[in-house]
């Protein structure tokens, strides 16, 4: 690569100041529009590897590899629905990124833990504006909402759509939830 560039430096050299001023500008935007270009893809979607047991059995121990819409929520907060997988900065650990399922949403009353593992299955709480409550699918083994309480909807980095590797796994994620209306 470093000798492909040394080539062309050389081959212009010998031409005249403005013609290798011009060349070199527009290898420079060509080089700073490829960069702007990532930079942007990474608003719109990302793959991320993903490791941990807390998402068990939705998600592998280990080895997966998921494709993450991080668009649609930024452009509609609406879209996220109770059952998504996304992806967040952990409230315990801000450089720690987590994946979790959306239990919640502001106004909701939750069951703290229904497993009754980390507090009593009788005790509730109300999501708070501007939050969402989350869990792992493997509540054992899942450090969550249930241990940080509401998350802020801030902390949201994406939204996982697909799993795209191993291949024999490829999955579009769907949303296994129903919600049940209460009826008078």
């Amino acid at each position: 690569m470093l000798s492909k560039i040394f080539h062309l430096l050389r081959a212009i050299e010998s031409k005249p100041w403005a013609y290798r001023a011009k060349f070199i500008g527009w290898k420079f935007l060509h080089v700073a529009n490829f960069l702007g270009a990532l930079h942007m893809l990474s608003y719109i979607g990302t793959i991320s590897t993903m490791s941990g047991p807390s998402m068990l059995p939705t998600l592998a121990n280990e080895g997966e590899i998921v494709v993450e819409n991080r668009w649609s929520h930024r452009v509609d907060p609406g879209s996220l629905q109770r059952g998504d997988l996304v992806t967040l900065c952990s409230p315990l650990d801000r450089r720690r990124i987590v994946c979790k399922r959306v239990i919640g949403f502001p106004g909701d009353i939750i069951c703290v833990d229904p497993t009754g593992e980390k507090a009593p299955s009788t005790e509730h709480v109300e999501v708070p504006k501007g939050h969402i409550w989350v869990m792992g699918d493997n509540a054992a083994y899942s450090r969550d909402s249930r241990d940080y309480g509401p998350v802020s909807m801030g902390l949201i980095q994406g939204r996982l759509y697909a799993r795209i590797w191993p291949p024999k796994d490829f999955t579009i994620f769907r949303n296994p939830t129903t919600h049940l209306d209460h009826y008078s």
